[in-house]
Order: C-alpha cells, then structure tokens, then sequence
C-alpha cells in the first residue's frame, strides 16, 4: 500500500495550561520587579528632597538666630541711645517734661486733658 497517510496529533491540554500558567507567572514577576523599581526610584526622589529640605531648615534656623541677635541688639538701651544722637535728638530741658497720672484723686477725667486744660496758651503741655 501506498497510500499517503498523515499523522494527526492531539493537542495536549496539561502542555496549554502549563506553559499558561508559566506566562502568567513570569508576567506577575516582572510586573512585581518593575513596581519594586518605581517605589526605589520614587524613595531616592524624596531621600533627595528630604535633604534639601533639611538643608533649607537649618539655613532658616541660622537666619532665625542671626535676626534674634540683631533684634536684641537694636533694642538695646545703648543702641537706642546712639541712633537718636546721631538723628539729632537730645534729652528734654526739665521744664519740657510733665508728668501724667492716669488717675487724678478728686476728678473724673486722665491726668493728660486736666493737664491740657490747665497749660498756659502759648506754653509747652500735653494735649
């Protein structure tokens, strides 16, 4: 006989569904990798920004101290003191300095419109 025949072979279903399930499982691996790459990625993003934060705070912190100091610097009595003599200011002649009370025994107003009406017209008071 010389007839041609063919072979014909079933499929395996167990080969299908392993090779599947091998696909399957090196998809879920690579998709594991890659987000185990972002999320170190996006840790060295914010290690960088956290340092340059820190680095922005200490900076702040300094000029904080240094403006403390020259605060205190300039209000002190003797830094005062300087800067009015070098604006021309002077300390007051006895006569151009009263005294206010906020309170005057035997009367129902401050001490400053008492003083005000009792000033001479052309002479210094408080008003």
């Amino acid at each position: 006989m010389t007839t041609t025949q063919t072979l014909h072979r079933e499929p395996d279903p167990r080969f299908r569904r392993t090779v599947a399930a091998a696909l399957a499982l090196s998809a879920l691996f690579v998709a594991a990798t890659l987000c185990l790459a972002a999320l170190r990625v996006h840790q060295v993003r914010l290690s960088y920004q956290l340092d340059s934060l820190r680095g922005t705070r200490q900076n702040l912190e300094d000029l904080n101290r240094q403006l403390r100091v020259e605060l205190a610097t300039l209000r002190s009595p003797v830094q005062v003191e300087t800067r009015a003599r070098r604006l021309g200011m002077t300390a007051p002649a006895r006569e151009q300095v009263r005294l206010a009370r906020e309170y005057v025994a035997g009367g129902a107003g401050t001490a400053s419109l008492q003083l005000a009406e009792t000033s001479p017209p052309g002479g210094v008071g408080v008003r």
